[in-house]
């Protein structure tokens, strides 16, 4: 009986196939796991995103992986409020624009490959570690909502910021943004005039900014603030469509999408339960950014919960676990840190933060390196006395 049992038990049960989902899989089955990837959509599907493949997201992805860019920005047009617009440009890329639904159907095609198993239309109901479902304390079951129940060695959850395995592992969330987004098709004049650059506007209600991303015959025009102000953020894209021009084109899609933000002493796992992406609010404050952290955490708990599942007792379990938390905090939590930081300073004085990147040669070169990838928040507040400075001046 024990060997059969043995048979169906999952390594790794990764629940949700967004960036963060499909990273974890493809590590943990790349390291040879049996890898069970339950999503509730069906795929490909849309999610509300600005799209922006930032250089950290282009280098947590699987080798091979062929980004499906429908733009290549290397100009940044900023304004504050609609006002005192300038363009800055660079010689090479910062960052690529992506479809979401291509994208991520592609990372879930690479974790297959690598040799995971993707079963969708899959509501996962609840996770249970104890209790008479559960065959041993090796062993965590994953509850779905037809009544089946699937059995693994180690779960991770990255199934978005409404997490389910989130509440399981007690996720606690500190900063929550209401991002809301049109997808506005133009006819090919306009869509010529935004080829290969994008507008970032500094809005009016404090910590709030808009994006025009373009995506060939389509743009991605957004906003996004503190949740809590929904009438004004509303309003705030209204009249950002009609600033730019585009109040006449009907949107194809038109979504809104709440962003939440980990607390500090916000829990990564919970005995052989981790969470990566947006479940575990791992996302950078100030830029709400969360791509390339769902990328490197899904990878991190990719490769942790292959230990997870090797673990004999609950002792080695919570070492692992702990682990991965602490490679999380290592390096995105410094990053988030600096973001939460600079989004301080943004919502008090952004007309500072605008003329900063308009005209200093410095604060524009900073944000070239970041979206690059050569540099990072982090990174730079550390090794540059300037920037550490300058930052702790603001904050005064």
């Amino acid at each position: 009986m024990g060997d059969e049992r043995d048979m169906s038990v999952w390594d790794v049960v990764v629940v949700g196939a967004g960036p963060a989902g499909a990273s974890a899989a493809y590590a943990a089955a790349v390291a040879g796991r049996r890898v069970l990837l339950l999503e509730k959509a069906e795929l490909p599907r849309y999610k509300t995103c600005g799209g922006g493949i930032i250089g950290p997201s282009r280098d947590s992805l699987p080798p091979g992986f062929d980004l499906p860019f429908k733009d290549r920005i290397n100009a940044v047009t900023f304004s504050l409020n609609g006002k005192y617009t300038r363009t800055r440009r660079s010689r090479s890329m910062l960052f690529g624009l992506i479809n979401r639904p291509e994208f991520d159907a592609q990372l879930v095609e690479h974790a297959q490959k690598a040799g995971a198993e993707l079963r969708t239309g899959v509501t996962v109901t609840r996770v249970e570690q104890h209790g008479s479902a559960v065959p041993d304390r090796r062993t965590v079951a994953v509850v779905l909502q037809d009544g089946e129940t699937v059995f693994a060695r180690a779960v991770v959850g990255a199934d978005g910021s409404a997490s389910r395995i989130g509440a399981h592992v007690g996720v606690k969330l500190d900063q929550v943004d209401l991002g809301l987004e049109a997808e506005i098709p133009v006819p090919e004049t306009v869509a010529e005039d935004w080829r290969g650059r994008v507008l970032i506007d500094w809005g009016p209600i404090p910590g709030s900014y808009g994006w025009v991303f373009p995506k060939g015959d389509t743009l991605t025009v957004g906003v996004i603030s503190a949740r809590g102000e929904g009438a004004a953020t509303k309003k705030y894209l209204e009249d950002f469509i009609a600033r730019l021009g585009l109040a006449g084109f009907e949107p194809a899609v038109s979504s809104g999408h709440l962003t939440r933000c980990r607390a500090d002493d916000s829990p990564l796992s919970r005995g052989r339960v981790l969470v990566c992406g947006d479940a575990a609010g791992l996302l950078e404050p100030w830029t709400r950014e969360g791509i390339s952290f769902a990328l490197r955490s899904g990878r991190l708990a990719g490769e942790w919960a292959v230990r997870v599942a090797e673990s004999h007792d609950a002792v080695d379990a919570r070492r692992q676990a702990l682990n991965y938390a602490f490679a999380i905090k290592a390096g995105l939590g410094v990053e988030m840190a600096v973001g939460k930081r600079m989004l301080g300073v943004f919502e008090r004085k952004p007309a500072l933060l605008h003329a900063a990147l308009t005209g200093l040669r410095p604060a524009w070169n900073a944000f070239a390196r970041i979206t690059r990838g050569s540099s990072s928040l982090g990174e730079l507040v550390r090794t540059h006395p300037m920037a550490g400075r300058a930052l702790n001046r603001f904050e005064r």
